[in-house]
């Protein structure tokens, strides 16, 4: 995008009055152990708890949504890693038509498999040889389709932001706001809301070690590609930031924590065994950015977000002994 979209509180606010009774409020959890364990007051956001079991539903329906009747009479196309397949096709569901996801090969077959059965068609390529968007955009080119990205979407972006603006509006003031990232498209517009509510807020980003494009763009001050990752957490698996997300964050965000994949394990045990919530790997690196004391200057009261728990329980148990 050349022209980059001012993306404002007010959008996200839209967005949630769009959602309203077909996205679930999720709920933010409590415990005393990751406060003593952290030094601070902390207040998680389960994303986990959406429909589709991530926050990505949020971005899609309220993208699909604003499509025209024409738009929608043809149908929608996207690309995804597994959750936002899951969101597109089943807003495309709540909407009455039909979509046709690009999935790479070795996504989790708990993933893909949902996908189908919310009803979408799914064309698979290999991530680590094909490029996602040029497919995904020609695939949507030969059938008419209508194309919404993972990220890379203002309307996607400010549907994401809800679930901050949620976050906010339930527990008030807040010191800092740590967040997942792969492509930017939840840190964004979780940016967006909290620095529109609170413009003191302090807004971290969290990627695996072996994914830390954002990073490393924020720090070159402009979009750096990476070799595609290999982590466990395959949400965030993303090569560059996207270009209308890293001049959002660029703006918004104050620094990028890194974790690795034995801290992600840890945080996801973590949370299994004190909170009793499960969380997929993506889902929990902000909150072991947290529990590996990977944030700078712990203030008080701080937000976490955990973006999703699609996982199964094979992979849950494989991933957690390594």
């Amino acid at each position: 995008m050349t022209d980059t979209p001012h993306i404002t509180l007010e959008n996200v606010r839209d967005a949630a009055v769009r959602i309203k009774g077909v996205a679930h409020r999720t709920p933010v959890l409590r415990s005393r152990t990751l406060d003593g364990l952290s030094g601070a007051e902390v207040f998680v956001k389960c994303e986990n708890f959406q429909r589709i079991g991530a926050f990505k539903f949020r971005g899609a329906y309220n993208a699909a949504s604003q499509l025209s009747a024409e738009q929608l009479a043809k149908g929608i196309a996207a690309y995804s890693s597994g959750n936002h397949a899951q969101a597109v096709a089943l807003a495309a569901r709540e909407l009455g038509t039909s979509a046709v996801i690009l999935m790479p090969k070795d996504t989790p077959h708990s993933k893909m498999a949902a996908t189908a059965d919310y009803g979408a068609e799914i064309v698979t390529y290999d991530r680590y040889t094909g490029d996602r968007v040029a497919i995904g955009e020609a695939l949507a080119a030969d059938r008419g389709l209508t194309l919404i990205p993972p990220y890379e979407h203002p309307h996607v972006i400010a549907g994401q932001g809800t679930a901050a603006l949620e976050l906010i509006e339930e527990v008030g003031d807040l010191d800092a706001l740590i967040v997942p990232v792969g492509g930017g498209g939840l840190i964004a517009g979780s940016a967006t809301a909290a620095k529109g509510l609170l413009p003191g807020v302090r807004v971290i980003g969290v990627e695996p070690e072996g994914g830390d494009d954002t990073k490393r763009s924020l720090e070159a001050g402009r979009r750096v590609s990476i070799p595609v990752p290999r982590t466990i957490a395959d949400g965030q698996a993303a090569d560059i930031p996207g270009e209308l997300t890293f001049s959002l964050n660029q703006r918004l965000v104050d620094g990028i924590a890194l974790v690795n994949d034995d801290q992600i394990r840890d945080s996801m045990r973590f949370a299994f065994e004190r909170m009793k919530i499960v969380v997929e790997p993506s889902g929990a690196s902000a909150l072991a950015a947290l529990l590996a004391h990977r944030i700078d200057r712990v203030p008080r009261r701080i937000g976490v977000i955990i973006s999703g728990g699609n996982i199964s329980a094979q992979r849950f148990t494989e991933v957690l002994d390594g």
